[in-house]
C-alpha cells in the first residue's frame, strides 16, 4: 500500500461521518470541507492501537481526531466503522511506515492528517454557512515530502 492509498482510504472514510452535527449548539457540517474551514484541531490525532503496539487489534480503540466547534464543545472523528481488513492493512502500513522513517505513531498519523487536510482544503467545493463565532484557521501550510 502506498502513502496516496492510505490517505485516500483515510479521506474516503472520514467522509462517512458527514453531515456531522454538533451535539451541543447542533451546528451542522455538511461535509469534511466545511467541517475543516470552520473547526479548529484539538491536540494531535490519537492512533491508539499503534500507540498501544497493538498492530491487529480484534476490538479496536481505534484512531481519533479531536476539533473545536465555534461553541466550544468538543467534536471528534474516528475510525469507527472502518472494516477490520482495511484497518489492519492500514495499521501494517503505519508499522513499517514508522520505523523507515523513526517516528512514532502518533507522528505519522498527525503527518497524514496534515495532507488530507491540505488536499481537501485546496480543492474547490462549497463551504457551507460561516461560523457563529470565527475561529483560528485549520489552514496548514503546503506539506513537505
Amino acid at each position: 500500500m502506498t502513502e496516496g492509498e492510505v490517505i485516500r482510504h483515510m479521506r474516503a472514510h472520514l467522509e462517512t461521518h458527514f453531515p456531522k452535527v454538533c451535539g451541543n449548539c447542533k451546528r451542522s457540517y455538511p461535509h469534511l470541507r466545511d467541517y475543516l474551514l470552520h473547526t479548529k484541531h484539538l491536540g494531535p490525532a490519537m492512533p491508539y492501537d499503534a500507540d498501544a503496539g497493538n498492530w491487529t487489534p480484534d476490538q479496536p480503540v481505534g484512531l481519533m481526531t479531536y476539533a473545536q466547534c465555534a461553541c466550544q464543545n468538543t467534536l471528534v472523528l474516528t475510525s469507527e466503522g472502518m472494516p477490520l481488513p482495511l484497518y489492519w492493512r492500514l495499521l501494517l502500513w503505519a508499522k513499517i511506515e514508522t520505523l523507515k522513517r523513526n517516528i512514532t505513531p502518533t507522528a505519522l498519523l498527525n503527518e497524514l492528517r496534515e495532507k488530507i487536510c491540505w488536499q481537501v482544503l485546496e480543492e474547490p467545493g462549497p463551504i457551507g454557512p460561516a461560523p457563529a463565532v470565527p475561529l483560528a484557521s485549520n489552514a496548514l501550510p503546503a506539506p513537505t515530502a
